[in-house]
């Protein structure tokens, strides 16, 4: 088994998380995104959608997409559960990681993409191309606005996001809010205390630097 990646890539860092946090030792391919590579022959005969990361498994089954890679790697490794053990834990989870994901990281996506300059011709990740639109900037910083109000009245109630412990939607939050902070120019508001307590705690955690 092998984890094709890159290093910047935040998709990529979701899975580290998650596997450092299941204490999981695997295989490590690196994709140069700033050199293409993604488009590469090579690696488009490993995921043909050219997006990392992608996960092969030992029979050269290849996985991809985030989220599907994650589900795939908490139910063939029983040990540190992070989506949850009953049905209604599951369900929990998985409601709040999507919620994660759609509210703030692809908000956040959404504006990195339609501003860098890099990314001129390249909107939207993924074999095709697609141009920049400026509007969706704006729209995207109203978005990512709206998740830190809408996290900070979920963790106002909770200490983590899909409840009293730690999965694998705090893994996606956590990656979506140093996106913002990062590659977005949106920290966490002075005024979302809870936000910020929360951060702490999950922000320290030894998975957090994977």
């Amino acid at each position: 088994m092998k984890l094709y990646h890159a290093s910047g890539s935040p998709n990529s860092r979701r899975v580290r998380i998650l596997l450092a946090e299941k204490g999981l030792d695997i295989p490590l391919v690196p994709v140069d995104l700033a050199n293409r590579e993604q488009f590469s022959d090579a690696y488009r005969a490993v995921n043909p959608r050219a997006v990392v990361p992608t996960l092969v498994l030992d029979d050269d089954t290849a996985i991809g997409e985030t989220a599907v890679i994650m589900r795939y790697l908490d139910d063939a490794f029983a040990q540190t559960p992070l989506y949850g053990v009953t049905p209604q834990e599951k369900a929990i989870v998985a409601m709040w990681e999507r919620r994660a994901e759609i509210d703030g990281f692809a908000a956040v996506m959404e504006g990195v993409r339609n501003a860098a300059a890099g990314l001129k011709g390249r909107a939207i990740s993924g074999p095709h191309g697609y141009e920049q639109i400026a509007d969706l900037v704006e729209r995207s910083k109203r978005r990512v606005t709206n998740f830190y109000d809408d996290l900070e009245a979920r963790l106002s109630s909770v200490p983590f996001v899909a409840g009293e412990h730690y999965t694998a939607a705090d893994i996606t939050a956590l990656v979506a809010v140093d996106f913002a902070i990062r590659a977005f120019a949106m920290p966490i508001p002075d005024h979302h205390v809870a936000i910020r307590k929360w951060y702490e705690r999950v922000s320290t955690r030894p998975s957090a630097t994977a």
